[in-house]
């Protein structure tokens, strides 16, 4: 493992510009969302939703980001510690190659799943965190729990869809607690709750 803590170490550099990259590209793409929805407010408040104090939620990301980027190559690694024990006790056990092959070759695909998984579910969290710093200094108070709409909603979150949820306190769904669009694989969005 100090191995793998050294390679950490080495990527580090990298994953912050790729982790700066993400959540500015996330961002840009947010306050795009939030300058046309502001169309129709008044200008007052486009100077409110320009001037939200995003920095730290901002700088907050980066560093998750850091952390799931140089996890990826330590969860690899443990798998294939993991085959490797296999490896072994197949030889001595006799068993045929052909098992230990498809863990092997499954074991890419974990990797690819798991990190299209942080990807979409960063992709969101990060999207909720914004708009909630947005939504928030121009004073909003919650949102309303909005679904994809199709087929592939979960029940606990078609249970929501329509709800108004305050900031101050995301629910808990299927044993996890967070906003719309901050849940694995979560497709739902905020409709943020605009005071009058």
């Amino acid at each position: 493992m100090d191995a793998l803590d050294s390679y950490g170490d080495v990527i580090d550099g990298w994953a912050h510009k790729v982790a700066e990259k993400f959540v500015t590209d996330v961002n840009r793409h947010n306050e795009k969302i939030w300058y046309q929805q502001s169309e129709a407010i008044s200008l007052e408040l486009r100077n409110m939703v320009k001037n939200a104090p995003v920095g730290q939620v901002l700088r907050s990301m980066v560093e998750e980001q850091v952390n799931y980027i140089k996890s990826l190559p330590i969860e690899a690694a443990d798998r294939i510690y993991d085959i490797h024990n296999k490896a072994i006790e197949a030889m001595v056990t006799g068993q045929r190659p052909g098992t230990l092959a498809e863990e092997i070759a499954a074991s890419g695909d974990v990797a690819k799943s798991r990190a299209t998984l942080i990807a979409r579910t960063e992709i969101g969290r990060a999207t909720q965190a914004l708009t909630q710093a947005r939504a928030t200094a121009i004073g909003s108070e919650g949102y309303i729990w909005c679904t994809a709409d199709d087929g592939d909603v979960r029940p606990s979150h078609q249970t929501m869809n329509g709800k108004f949820v305050r900031w101050e306190n995301p629910p808990t769904l299927d044993g996890m607690t967070g906003h719309a669009g901050a849940l694995p694989n979560c497709r739902c969005y905020c409709e943020v709750v605009i005071p009058q």
